[in-house]
Parts: C-alpha cells; sequence; structure tokens
C-alpha cells in the first residue's frame, strides 16, 4: 500500500476540509468566550454551531443555503417548544410524538432534509430536560439561535471565496474510487487471483461509485457556477467530471471471461505485466484525484507511455513466438485487452492535458447533452409527497413509528430515578443516532456505537488522567474534532470513538473533576440506548431487505434489457442518439447499483429474514456481467466503423428474447411460444467463420504476421471479440433466466407441500 497517497487522500478530501471548517467555526467562539470567562455561561452558541453544520450536505449552494436556514428555524423552534414545556411531562410526551414523527417523515424528500430531521430531534433531546437551558430560557435560546445563525455566516463567506472547492473535490474523489475500482480489476491478472472475492469487491465499488456519482452529478450540474459561468474553471471542472463518466465505462469494458485467460496464458508472464500496468495507472489515477481535491495541476508521476510500449511488445514478443491455428483466439481476446488498455491509456493523458488550462479548449467546451436528463430524482418539495408517505406500506412511514416509539421508550427510561441516569438525552441521542431505516443499518451502527463510545470512553478517561496541562488536552480536542467529524459520513466506529474523546474533554473544560460520573453516565446511557434501539428495530414494523429484492431485480433486469437494446441499435443501422445512449448507461448502472447495495444489506440482517439469498446473489452476480459485458459491446459503437459479417438482426432477437423471459418471469408472466423460438435463433455468422478458418489456414502454412502497431487491431480480431460478448451476454442472459425459473419453481413446490388446513 502507498501509505502517502493514502494520506494525502485522506487529508485533501471534502471530509478533512468540510471537518476543519465546522472545528474553526466551532472553536474560534469558543476561545473568545473563555477569554472573557463567559464560556460556561454561553456553552449553547458552539453547540448550536456545531449542530448546524452537521446538517451541511454536499450539493448544490441554494440547496444547502436553504437547507442551513430550514435547520436554523426548526432547531430554534424545537429548543423553545422543548424549553417552555420541559416541566409538563404530558406536553413533553406529546412533543416526542409530534416532532419524532414529522422529523423522521421529512426525509421522504432526501438525505438533506433526513440529517436536518434527525439533527432536530438530536435538539430535543438536549432541551427535553433543561439540563443546559438553566433558569434564564429566553437568553439561552438567543444563545443559542446565534450559534446556529454563525455556521451560516461563515458558509456564505467560504463560498463566496472557493465557489468551486466542493465541486472540485467530489470530482477528484470520482478519480479516487476510479482509482480503486482499476486496482480490483487488475487483481485478476495476478497469478492464482480468487474470482469470487474480486467480483464480490468490483459489485461493492460499483455502489460506492454510483452513489458518489450520484451526489457529484447533482453539485455540478445543479450548480448555475459551474454549468452556466464561462470562466475557465467551471468549464474544466464539468470536463473533468465527463471524463470521469466515461472512465468510468472504459473501465467497465475490460470485462472478460478471465477464467479462460488465465488458462491460457498462466505459463507466461504476460498477465503479471498487465496486473502491475493496470497498477500503475491506478497511481496516476490517483494523483489526479488529488490534485483535483488540493485545486492544483497534475503532473503525471510516471511515464506511462513508455510503460505502455514495454507491454505492447511484450505482447507482440510472446504472440510472434507462440501463436498458432490452436490459439491464435486467445491471443485475439488479449490484444483486445491490450486495445483497452491504450484508450485507458490515452484518456488518462487527455485528462493530464486539460490540467494544462488550455483556455481554447475550455471555451470550446459544450457537452451537446441535456444536463437535466442526468440529474438524480428527488421529491418536490411538496405537503401531497408527505401525506402519500402517511401509510403504513411506506418505508419512511414505519421508519417515523420506530423513532418515536424508541424516543418513548428512552425517556420513559429516564424518568426512573431508582436507576440513576444522570443526563436523558445521552439516550435519546444514541437513539436518533443509531435507528436508521434499514435493520441492517441500526445493526452495524449499534455496534459500531457501543465499542466506539467504550473505546473513545477509555482513551478519554487516560488522557485526563495523565495529562493536566490545558494546551495539550486542547489541542488533543482540536484534532479530535476534525477526526470525528472527518469520519463521520465513512468511518462511523472511529467517528464515535473521536466525538467520545471531545465531549469527554469538553465537559473537562466547562466542568472540571467530574470524569468518573461522565466515564459512567456516557457508557451506561450508550448502552441503555443501544438496547433500546434493538429492540424497537427489531418488533416494531421492521422493514426486512428481501420485500424489496423482487422490485429492484425487475428494475435491473428492465434497465440492462433497455441498454442493451440502445447498444445493439447502432449495429441494426438505427439512429444512435448519444444522449440517450448515456442516459440508458446511467440507468442500468443505478439500477445495478440499488440492487447490490440492497443484498449487501440483507446479509446483515436475521437468517430468517435472508428469504432466497442464494438467488439474489446470482442475480447479482448476473446482472453486473450483463451490464458490463454491455459497456464492452457499446466500445465498438464507431461511426466510421461497419461489421455486416455480425448477424446483428439475429444476435438482438435472440438476446433480447432470453432477458424479456427473465423480465416475464419476475412479473409472474407466462413466456410466449414466440420468445422461445426467437431465444432459439442461430445468428448467421458464416462469414466470421470463414474468416477465422482462412486465418487458421494462414498460420498452418506459417503466415504469421509480425504487427506492432499498439493503436490499430485488425478487423478480424474485433469481430471475433464482437461476436464472444454478444455470446457472453446470451450465456449470462440464459444463466439468469434459470435461475428465476428455479426460484419460480422452487416456490411452487413450497405452496403445494403446505399442509391445507382442516374445516372446522
Amino acid at each position: 500500500m502507498n501509505y502517502s497517497a493514502e494520506l494525502k487522500k485522506f487529508i485533501t478530501s471534502q471530509y478533512v476540509y468540510s471537518a476543519i471548517r465546522i472545528t474553526l467555526a466551532t472553536v474560534l467562539p469558543c476561545l473568545v468566550l473563555a477569554n472573557f470567562g463567559i464560556l460556561k455561561e454561553y456553552f449553547l452558541f458552539p453547540l448550536g454551531t456545531s449542530f448546524v453544520a452537521l446538517t451541511d450536505q454536499p450539493g448544490p449552494f441554494i440547496r444547502r443555503r436553504n437547507a442551513l436556514t430550514f435547520a436554523i428555524i426548526s432547531f430554534v423552534l424545537v429548543a423553545m417548544i422543548a424549553s417552555l414545556f420541559m416541566n409538563i411531562k404530558i406536553l413533553v410526551f406529546a412533543e416526542i410524538i409530534i416532532f419524532g414523527m414529522f422529523f423522521s417523515l421529512i426525509g421522504v424528500y432526501g438525505q438533506r432534509l433526513a440529517a436536518v430531521g434527525s439533527l432536530s430531534l438530536v435538539v430535543l433531546a438536549i432541551f427535553i430536560d433543561g439540563h443546559l437551558t438553566g433558569a434564564d430560557i429566553l437568553k439561552s435560546l438567543l444563545i443559542f439561535a446565534s450559534g446556529c445563525t454563525w455556521f451560516l455566516l461563515i458558509f456564505l463567506i467560504v463560498t463566496t471565496i472557493q465557489p468551486y472547492k466542493l465541486a472540485s473535490q467530489m470530482i477528484g474523489e470520482n478519480y479516487l474510487q476510479l482509482a480503486e475500482f482499476l486496482k480490483i480489476k487488475a487483481n485478476y491478472y495476478q497469478k492464482n487471483p480468487d474470482f469470487d472475492k474480486l467480483t464480490t469487491q468490483v459489485i461493492a465499488k460499483q455502489i460506492e461509485i454510483k452513489n458518489l456519482q450520484e451526489e457529484t452529478r447533482e453539485t455540478v450540474f445543479k450548480t448555475r457556477t459551474i454549468v452556466n459561468e464561462s470562466t475557465t474553471t467551471s468549464r474544466l471542472l464539468m470536463l473533468m467530471f465527463l471524463n470521469s463518466m466515461d472512465l468510468h465505462e472504459k473501465l467497465m469494458t475490460s470485462e472478460s471471461d478471465y477464467q479462460k485467460l488465465q488458462q491460457s496464458f498462466e505459463d507466461t508472464a504476460i498477465l503479471v505485466k498487465i496486473h502491475d500496468y493496470l497498477n500503475l495507472l491506478s497511481e496516476e489515477m490517483t494523483n489526479i484525484g488529488i490534485s483535483l481535491q488540493i485545486g492544483t495541476k497534475a503532473k503525471p508521476i510516471s511515464n506511462i507511455n513508455e510503460k505502455l510500449d514495454h507491454l505492447n511488445h511484450d505482447y507482440f514478443e510472446l504472440r510472434n513466438k507462440r501463436i498458432s491455428p490452436d490459439n491464435f483466439e486467445n491471443f485475439m481476446v488479449l490484444r483486445q485487452i491490450l486495445m483497452r488498455i491504450n484508450e485507458i491509456t490515452k484518456e488518462i493523458n487527455d485528462i493530464y492535458k486539460i490540467f494544462s488550462q488550455n483556455v481554447k479548449l475550455a471555451k470550446s467546451l459544450s457537452t451537446g447533452l441535456d444536463l437535466r436528463k442526468f440529474l438524480p430524482n428527488e421529491e418536490k418539495l411538496n405537503f401531497k409527497v408527505l401525506k402519500n408517505n402517511i401509510s403504513f406500506s411506506s418505508s419512511h412511514f414505519r421508519h417515523a413509528l420506530r423513532i418515536t416509539i424508541a424516543l418513548l421508550v428512552g425517556y420513559l427510561f429516564s424518568l426512573f430515578q431508582f436507576l440513576g441516569i444522570g443526563h436523558t438525552y445521552w439516550i435519546l441521542i444514541t437513539i436518533v443516532a443509531i435507528l436508521k431505516p434499514a435493520y441492517s443499518i441500526t445493526k452495524k451502527r449499534n455496534l459500531l456505537r457501543l465499542y466506539g463510545t467504550i473505546a473513545g470512553a477509555v482513551i478519554a478517561y487516560a488522557i485526563l488522567h495523565y495529562i493536566h496541562i490545558n494546551q495539550i488536552l486542547f489541542t488533543i480536542l482540536l484534532l479530535s474534532m476534525i477526526m470525528c467529524f472527518s469520519f463521520l459520513k465513512g468511518k462511523y466506529f472511529w467517528a464515535v470513538l473521536f466525538m467520545t474523546i471531545y465531549i469527554f474533554l469538553s465537559f473537562n473544560f466547562l466542568s472540571p473533576g467530574h470524569v468518573n460520573i461522565i466515564f459512567r453516565d456516557r457508557i451506561v446511557d450508550t448502552i441503555i440506548g443501544a438496547v433500546i434501539t434493538s429492540l424497537v428495530a427489531y418488533v416494531v414494523l421492521p422493514v426486512w431487505e428481501h420485500t424489496q429484492n423482487l422490485d429492484l431485480m425487475k428494475k435491473s433486469a428492465e434497465c440492462n434489457l433497455i441498454y442493451f437494446q440502445t447498444v445493439i441499435s447502432k449495429f441494426l443501422e438505427e439512429k444512435f442518439d448519444i444522449q440517450e445512449y448515456k442516459v440508458k448507461r446511467k440507468n442500468a448502472i443505478i439500477a445495478l447499483a440499488n440492487l447490490s447495495d440492497n443484498f449487501q444489506r440483507m446479509i446483515s440482517e436475521p437468517k430468517n429474514q435472508q428469504k432466497k439469498l442464494e438467488v439474489v446473489h446470482q442475480f447479482v452476480a448476473t446482472s453486473h456481467l450483463i451490464t458490463a459485458y454491455t459497456a464492452s459491446l457499446s466500445q465498438y459503437v464507431k461511426d466510421n466503423e461497419k461489421y455486416p459479417e455480425i448477424d446483428a438482426e439475429g444476435w438482438s432477437r435472440k438476446i433480447e428474447a432470453e432477458m424479456q423471459k427473465v423480465f416475464h418471469l419476475l412479473n409472474g408472466d407466462k413466456i410466449t411460444e414466440t420468445l422461445n423460438m426467437e431465444s432459439r435463433i442461430e445468428p448467421e455468422d458464416s462469414s466470421l467463420d470463414s474468416l477465422i478458418l482462412k486465418r487458421k489456414t494462414e498460420l498452418t502454412e506459417h503466415e504469421s504476421y509480425d504487427l506492432r502497431d499498439p493503436n490499430k487491431i485488425s478487423h478480424l480480431t474485433e469481430l471475433k471479440n464482437i461476436h464472444d460478448i454478444l455470446e457472453l451476454i446470451y450465456d449470462v442472459a440464459k444463466e439468469q433466466r434459470k435461475v428465476i425459473e428455479n426460484y419460480q419453481s422452487e416456490r411452487k413446490n413450497e405452496e403445494t407441500t403446505q399442509p391445507i388446513p382442516q374445516q372446522s
């Protein structure tokens, strides 16, 4: 592992940048207040700042500004109502019910408002017992509101000074994810690869890339500054993002029959050399990503063109020594892989040219795309959407009920004085932080929160026991805050660990000498909150992932079919719309990632809820292959190239029939005889067979050509690869159909073997 690059990736990421901004926005007022000796009295100011800061999700400026404004209004309103009625227990229970349902339900409008809703419930937990407000409620509320508004002011100043910073960092992260994706793909070429493990890693990485692309797409396409502004920077950033999308597809097109490839070339070093070169390209992509995150011009870290020349030379040397009538088709496959590697290398070289800040290139940029078609779907902010989700069939409504019931139980628990619970809000905050719509995520966060809290508490206790110099303690507090906010999105255990440390240190500065009480309360309350969350998540209207599988499988099958139809249309000499193609490609990748993500969550659920796990796993694997092979086929869609030797119509009808069978089976429809006949069509690629036979004859007669142009590929090699890809798509679609047929027959057998209830 390149630890230097890993450290740079982390330090220059949007998460660390955001964490430093939040930390400074929170701590600087503390220093000023401490200087005047009034920090304890005005502690709600930095608290309000940190709460609003945590609702700031990546995205377009207007959406972020509006969400922060809504967060301030919600926080102050919740704090005011909670403070005014904290002594009237019946009204406190009413607050929990109303706020719990409303702030959980607004998650239907997307992650941004879901974050505001969750933090609003944390504010409710903080103010519910009046522990922090003191006697002067109005003064406390004004201080809290001022702290909330302070972060909005910081946000407006920073985004005015650096309007492109977030977009640049997010695009950079796209390249970093693609680099990791390429590293996984490179491992298919190492000695004795674990194919099942690598396939699982590829699918998991696809999920991460899809989620990141969705966030970046919204930030880039919806930000007026990036899309419409005629500055060089804005246009270059747009170009960099679009290039990352195309590069992602090129990486997907490298899908091959790796097991056959390993068998064919296991006694040579060529595959290991490909592995090493792909890792080299991965390092270059990492370098590009880091440069984008920092905001500097990227320069190549190695001479990839020279290394590519060596790789091509090694291939041609091996080919000319070993090619024969028996193995020349294997060399065709390998030649095609090298051609893809050449294209990826060219793409990386072009990206480095963009970094030269070529003004003419930037000004000539015109995507020709209707960018609205590429934006993620987001619910409109209208009451009808909220109203339609007030139903037991809505997963959002069920989640809102779980949150509300858990908060009621947690608050009720805190009222039992004999338990010795010190702070009501720690139980409630634990519940809000852990309880998520998906049971699997709740279960995982529950454990991570518990382990992180215990580990953080032990470390903080040791720090406070052995270190008594305030300057050192304050430095540790600052670093802990930065690390906490940096890890909050991706590494929850570490986020909780550092959060616990800075909370301990914060309370020690405010109230020195009470570390034992804080230690006990924090751990006990976290355990209580975790137990309540576990019980409620399992018992109260859980939404199991297996209930989502069928719809997601249908969506993936449909999107793959449309994606294939769009690509094959070019071979049928139909009108090819590049914009429509890119939209269909996006939809297929998103549908596949959603299905894969759902499957990964199902694995973490109780065994009795992992319904048809093996079937779903096989469907996910075959769907991934169909999407990848279709992407490979799309690389032959060229305006100046025709392939009349391929029976495109025959293959189109054959493959589409098989894919439609899958869709019919998933919908519970009978497969028509027409579809059965279409899927049995034998495409007439006789001219291709003749060309292959001719080439075999040439090789038998020792007519081997020493072709050494790495940028050119023979027409026969292209034809053979197109034929192989079409064959692979058909075979995988057929395998997928058999998976669903077996599933349907098993389900029918289960239904028929169930005992019939006796009539009374």
